[in-house]
C-alpha cells in the first residue's frame, strides 16, 4: 500500500519534530511549516496527500488557510490539530473542509489513525469532541452574521494587525498597499460597530482569527 504523504503545519518546533519521528516509519513526511502563508506557499510544490495543522497559526490562521488549500487542492485531506475542547471549533473546522480534528494532547495516539481513515475517505473526530455533537453543530446556523460577512482579505488583514503588525508590514506581507489596508480595516470597523483598535483585536480573538 502506498505511504500517505504528509504536510505538517505547526509553528511549535519540538511539536513538529515529534510529528515527524511519530510519523516517519507509515508515512512520507514531505516538509514542515510554521505558518499558514507558508502552507500555501508549499503545498502545491509538495503535493501532499495529507496536511496536518494547528488552528492558531500566525500569518494567517490553520481555519483560513485550509479554506485556501482546499480551494487549491480540492483532493488534499485536511487534519487540524488544536488545544481546544470546544465542539464548536470543530464544527467550523469540518465547514472550514477538514477531514479530521483531534487534540494535540492525544495526538500521539490518535494521528496514525486518523491519517489512515482520512486517506479512505472517511472523516476522523476525537473522541473527546464526539461525532454527534459536532453533526449537531454542522447543521445549526452559524451563531451571529458578522464572521461570514468578512471577506476572506479582511480575515487576512484583520489577523495580522491583531498579531501586532503596522498598516506597512501588512501591506508588505498581503502585496498591497498601505493605504489599502487601512480601506479594509476602517470598513470592518465601520461594518462591526467597532470603535477602536482594541476592540477589533477583541473581535480577532472572540472569532479565532487570532489565538491570545
Amino acid at each position: 500500500m502506498k505511504r500517505p504523504r504528509v504536510l505538517l503545519a505547526d509553528d511549535h518546533r519540538l511539536l513538529r519534530e515529534a510529528f515527524v519521528k511519530l510519523l516517519e516509519p507509515d508515512c512520507d513526511v514531505v516538509g514542515a511549516v510554521t505558518d499558514g502563508r507558508a502552507l500555501l506557499e508549499a503545498a502545491p510544490k509538495l503535493r501532499p496527500d495529507v496536511v496536518v495543522l494547528d488552528i492558531a497559526m500566525p500569518l494567517l490562521n490553520g481555519l483560513d488557510a485550509a479554506r485556501q488549500l482546499k480551494r487549491l487542492m480540492p483532493e488534499v485531506k485536511v487534519i487540524f490539530l488544536t488545544v481546544s475542547e470546544d465542539p464548536e471549533l470543530a464544527a467550523e473546522a469540518f465547514r472550514a473542509g477538514a477531514s479530521g480534528f483531534l487534540l494535540k494532547n492525544s495526538a500521539a495516539s490518535e494521528l496514525l489513525q486518523a491519517i489512515a481513515d482520512v486517506i479512505q475517505g472517511r472523516s476522523y473526530v476525537t473522541p473527546l469532541a464526539t461525532r454527534n455533537m459536532v453533526d449537531n453543530l454542522l447543521h445549526q446556523p452559524e451563531s451571529g452574521k458578522a464572521p461570514r460577512e468578512l471577506s476572506l482579505r479582511q480575515r487576512e488583514v484583520l489577523q495580522l494587525l491583531a498579531e501586532g503588525r503596522t498598516m506597512k508590514e501588512v501591506a508588505g506581507i498581503l502585496k498591497i498597499t498601505a493605504r489599502t489596508v487601512a480601506f479594509h480595516k476602517y470598513s470592518m470597523m465601520e461594518d462591526l460597530g467597532i470603535k477602536s483598535s482594541a476592540e477589533l483585536v477583541q473581535f480577532a480573538i472572540k472569532k479565532r482569527i487570532v489565538s491570545l
